[in-house]
């Protein structure tokens, strides 16, 4: 770190007022649903939910399939903060908004961040329905959630060489193997949204190197990576990329695939808390 840095206010208010509601241990694991996947939260154990209108400083959820509620307790043994919604750029947030999830969870005590989301497939070997590891990411929002002064939690220029651990994702694809579920890997593309891309835009990203796009994620990341936070993610791939199908992008058909593949998404992020961080 550089600098004295400053304390954020906003992130203990949040963290106190949902410490307050749940009690109980720190979480060890801090889990963020993308659209359509934030099922998973009705299988945490002695939970308390804790809507987003109830944190200061949390906007409400505006994006269909984002329930805009944290719930903490137990995963297959596992002391947990799950978010069900995320806070988007396109919705109009500062980058320091769209980066508050991780913060408020390491101000809870977690240490860890699974990421989550749904997104198009740029590589033509990826399939609506799929899963994909995240190796890396290209942020082409073009903010940053670390602008502005340096919090003292914060390493002001924090090493992106590894933004989603090895340890981690080496475990995500044993226990995926173990499961029999099949499991892509690679480069997601985060743009600013809200629209679609165009089939130019994706015929570009493919030249990047990007594997996947979608409008979410990178500013947690990048976020959660200047607190020290261990990060793994997954893209639940919905569609054929702009381009590269014959049918008109919706948010409906993105829903309705994310809720196909809900059930083996549920099943390897389970086992995976249950292998990785049970003790």
């Amino acid at each position: 770190m550089t600098g004295a840095g400053a304390p954020d206010p906003a992130v203990h208010a949040a963290a106190r007022a949902i410490a307050e509601r749940a009690g109980g241990a720190a979480p060890a694991l801090a889990l963020i649903l993308g659209s359509g996947l934030g099922g998973l939260t009705a299988e945490i154990e002695e939970r308390t939910l804790v809507p987003y209108g109830a944190v200061p400083g949390f906007p409400g959820a505006t994006v269909q399939g984002h329930a805009g509620v944290a719930v903490i307790g137990s995963l297959d043994g596992v002391r947990v903060i799950a978010f069900s919604g995320r806070f988007h750029l396109y919705e109009g947030h500062a980058p320091a908004t769209a980066g508050l999830l991780p913060r408020v969870a390491h101000a809870l005590g977690a240490r860890a961040l699974f990421v989550s989301n749904a997104a198009g497939g740029i590589d033509p070997a990826l399939r609506p329905g799929q899963l994909m590891l995240l190796r890396d990411h290209l942020n082409l929002m073009f903010r940053n959630p670390l602008t502005g002064p340096r919090r003292t939690t914060d390493d002001r220029f924090p090493d992106m060489s590894e933004p989603y651990d090895a340890a981690l994702r080496a475990q995500m694809r044993a226990t995926a193997a173990a499961l029999e579920i099949p499991l892509a890997e690679g480069v997601y593309a985060g743009l600013l949204g809200p629209s679609y891309e165009t089939p130019a835009e994706i015929r570009m990203l493919a030249r990047l190197g990007a594997d996947a796009v979608g409008m979410s994620t990178v500013p947690e990341v990048i976020a959660a990576r200047a607190l020290g936070m261990r990060v793994v993610g997954i893209s639940c791939i919905t569609n054929a990329a702009a381009g590269l199908g014959a049918e008109p992008l919706s948010h409906a058909d993105v829903l309705a695939v994310t809720d196909q593949g809900a059930e083996r998404f549920r099943r390897l992020v389970r086992a995976f808390v249950r292998r990785t961080f049970a003790a």
